[in-house]
C-alpha cells in the first residue's frame, strides 16, 4: 500500500496513479427506460466488474468493463425473462456487455447550478448584488467525458459517458478509494433491439432511449 491515498491536479485532489477495480458492494450499473411513453422503469445489473488505470497524466486513464447480461432485473420477473430472451439481449448467445474507453476530458469541477446563479445575477445587474453566489473552494470534484465503445448483442457503437468524480481518499480500512458517478443515453435500436409495439392511442410500448445510470466505488490494487 502507498502511503499517499491522493495527489493534486489542476487544483483537484484525485487518486494516485495504479489500476484501481470496481468495488462489488458499492456499485450499481443502472438504467432507465419510458413504459407506455409516460413512465419511466429502472433496472440494473447486478453482476459486473470494472478495471481503471489511472495514468500519471489523468487524462491517459482507461476503463474497461464487463457486464453479465443475464443479472439484468426490474423488480418484474416476467420482464426480466424478456429483456434476456432473443427479443432483447439474447443472453444465452451474448452472454456479457461490454465497454472499453478510447479517451477522457477534463470538465472542469464548478457545479453548473452555481455558474446559471452567477450568470443570473449579472444579467439582473444591481438587484442581484445582493444574492452573489461565492466562487466554490471545494476542488475534491470533478467532471470529465469519458469516451468510448459499448458492445452489445455483438454490435459496438461509440458512446460518451457524463462523469462526475466524486473525491478520492483512504477509507477506515486503510483502501485507497476514490468515488464516481457517469450517465450517458443511448438508442437501444443501434444494438438491434427493435422489439417493441406499437399503441393505438399512438407512440411505442417500450421506450427506444435508454439513460444509463452507473455509480459506484474503485480500491487501489497496485
Amino acid at each position: 500500500m502507498t502511503d499517499i491515498a491522493t495527489r493534486t491536479w489542476d487544483g483537484m485532489t484525485i487518486p494516485v496513479a495504479g489500476t484501481y477495480l470496481l468495488d462489488q458492494a458499492h456499485k450499481r450499473i443502472g438504467f432507465l427506460s419510458r413504459h407506455m411513453m409516460v413512465s419511466p422503469v429502472r433496472g440494473e445489473f447486478s453482476e459486473a466488474t470494472a478495471q481503471i488505470h489511472v495514468a500519471e497524466d489523468p487524462l491517459l486513464s482507461s476503463v474497461t468493463a464487463t457486464i453479465d447480461a443475464a443479472s439484468i432485473t426490474t423488480g418484474s420477473i416476467d420482464r426480466d425473462t424478456h429483456l434476456k430472451s432473443a427479443d432483447f439481449l439474447d443472453v444465452e448467445r451474448y452472454p456479457t456487455l461490454e465497454y472499453r474507453s478510447t479517451g477522457i476530458r477534463w470538465q472542469g469541477n464548478e457545479d453548473p447550478i452555481f455558474y446559471w446563479a452567477r450568470l443570473r445575477n449579472q444579467r439582473l445587474g444591481g438587484r442581484g448584488r445582493s444574492h452573489n453566489v461565492p466562487p466554490q473552494s471545494d476542488a475534491a470534484t470533478g467532471r470529465f467525458v469519458l469516451t468510448g465503445e459499448l458492445t452489445v448483442k455483438g454490435v459496438t457503437r461509440a458512446v460518451e459517458l457524463q462523469v462526475n468524480f466524486g473525491g478520492a481518499r483512504r477509507d477506515p480500512y486503510g483502501k485507497n478509494i476514490f468515488g464516481f458517478s457517469a450517465t450517458a443515453d443511448i438508442n437501444r435500436e443501434d444494438y438491434g433491439l427493435l422489439w417493441n409495439v406499437a399503441l393505438e392511442s399512438g407512440g411505442v410500448l417500450v421506450g427506444k432511449t435508454v439513460q444509463i445510470e452507473i455509480a459506484g466505488e474503485a480500491i487501489w490494487q497496485v
